[in-house]
């Protein structure tokens, strides 16, 4: 009797177990054109010759109106499919080709895992303490022996931190160089609804986003491998501002900060309306009659008023012209992650962190201000901080690319890339944890 009782708990708590597993998602094994602001559906622009959708009868030219249950209506939607499909699970897709309507079912294949040379990877997972149960990658030259550690945090966009061979920009091999050669134990975490993660990234604000980090830093901690008194948080565009509140919350050991800014979110808006304006190629006049008339209320009654941009133009209607967001979102996130990001304090944590500090600022960085990060160091001067470098990459935009000018970064002109970059990164994380 007591061994059947043991036998059953041990077969409820090893159920649990499975059931706690992240589930993979699907690799598409194909290239779309994502819907436009006049037709819904997402155009598929390529098939692998032995992809399943091949298999199943998809073609070049078809448009996928709906998957399961979630029609493609934007952007949102269709980078929220990518990232929700799981492998190995029936998926319904609503076809148009031509006048005729389509519907198939597949069963697609796993998204293949990073391999490094010379690293273990492991493919893990936390709950954050909203319930959600997000993706973590970790990857150590040596599981045996502790070593010192790098936590990752991207920037604001929901794009995965994982390297597959279908991506290859310069943030991706940033990445891939802190990995393979810092000889460091190195962490990233997806995003609610990102990767492997579940959730939705265009539904989660900033707080459930920063208490991931949070959570995902306690466990990295907790690795026999890592040693806990010697990880450096590695920020970059919007974590680079969250990197010195880490730090100070968890008690790390360095900050990096790359691209990051200081101001208010609403200050930050209304100089990037700004510079875009310039970059477009306004006069002066037409600028400041813009700034007052537009930006300023849509931002403020976003921001400070706390309403959706659908609220504000319904108060305002003249302000619709000027408005390039979505009704209820900015950059892909939902306008409640601003409005939080609004009221947190990200700037007195320059003034209390203790810990040396990096900051890198790209010379073409037309999104992020370069008096920002001057500012940084003048407060940093201030508290009598020991240890604080500021490093003006030339040529460099906001996305680890070399441009000639910022212009050209605006502009989507293609850029180089420096392979000296990530070794300054790396630089300044061996000098962080030298013992």
């Amino acid at each position: 009797m007591h061994k059947l009782i043991l036998l059953l708990i041990l077969y409820i708590f090893s159920s649990v177990l499975v059931s706690q597993e992240l589930a993979r998602r699907a690799d598409f094994e194909a290239t779309f054109i994502g819907p436009d602001n006049n037709t819904p559906g997402a155009i598929v622009q390529s098939v692998e010759p032995n992809a399943i959708l091949s298999k199943n009868g998809v073609l070049v030219g078809d448009r996928i109106i709906q998957v399961n249950d979630r029609k493609v209506l934007s952007s949102l939607d269709w980078d929220h499919i990518i990232y929700s499909i799981r492998a190995n699970e029936i998926t319904t897709l609503h076809i148009k080709r031509g006048s005729a309507w389509l519907k198939k079912q597949v069963e697609l294949r796993p998204l293949k895992i990073e391999s490094h040379r010379g690293l273990d990877t492991y493919y893990e997972s936390i709950v954050n303490d909203y319930g959600i149960r997000q993706r973590t990658i970790i990857t150590t030259p040596d599981p045996k022996q502790k070593l010192p550690a790098i936590f990752l945090v991207q920037g604001l966009s929901c794009s995965t931190i994982e390297m597959y061979s279908e991506r290859s920009n310069n943030w991706v091999k940033m990445i891939e160089s802190l990995v393979e050669e810092s000889g460091m134990v190195v962490m990233r975490v997806d995003k609610p609804g990102v990767g492997d993660s579940e959730g939705d990234c265009g539904c989660t604000d900033f707080k459930t986003e920063l208490n991931g980090y949070e959570v995902a830093l306690q466990s990295l901690k907790m690795k026999d491998y890592v040693d806990s008194t010697r990880i450096i948080v590695y920020g970059a565009s919007m974590g680079s501002a969250l990197a010195p509140w880490l730090a100070m919350r968890h008690n790390l050991a360095g900050v990096i900060s790359d691209g990051t800014f200081f101001k208010t979110w609403f200050e930050h808006m209304l100089e990037i309306e700004r510079r875009i304006r310039q970059m477009s190629g306004d006069n002066e006049a037409t600028i400041a009659k813009k700034m007052n008339e537009a930006y300023i209320p849509l931002y403020y009654g976003m921001l400070i008023q706390k309403k959706t941009y659908a609220q504000v133009i319904e108060e305002y209607p003249a302000l619709k012209d000027f408005n390039y967001h979505s009704p209820e979102h900015m950059y892909g996130r939902p306008v409640t992650y601003y409005q939080q990001l609004q009221n947190f304090d990200l700037a007195s944590s320059w003034e209390k962190v203790k810990v040396p500090v990096r900051i890198l600022y790209g010379s073409n960085d037309w999104i992020m201000s370069e008096f920002d990060n001057h500012l940084i160091m003048k407060v940093l001067d201030r508290n009598n901080h020991q240890d604080h470098q500021l490093h003006i990459y030339p040529g460099l935009d906001h996305w680890n690319t070399i441009h000639e000018s910022p212009d050209d970064s605006f502009n989507f002109k293609p850029g180089k890339w420096d392979p000296q970059l990530p070794k300054l990164v790396i630089n300044w994380a061996k000098e962080m944890i030298e013992d």
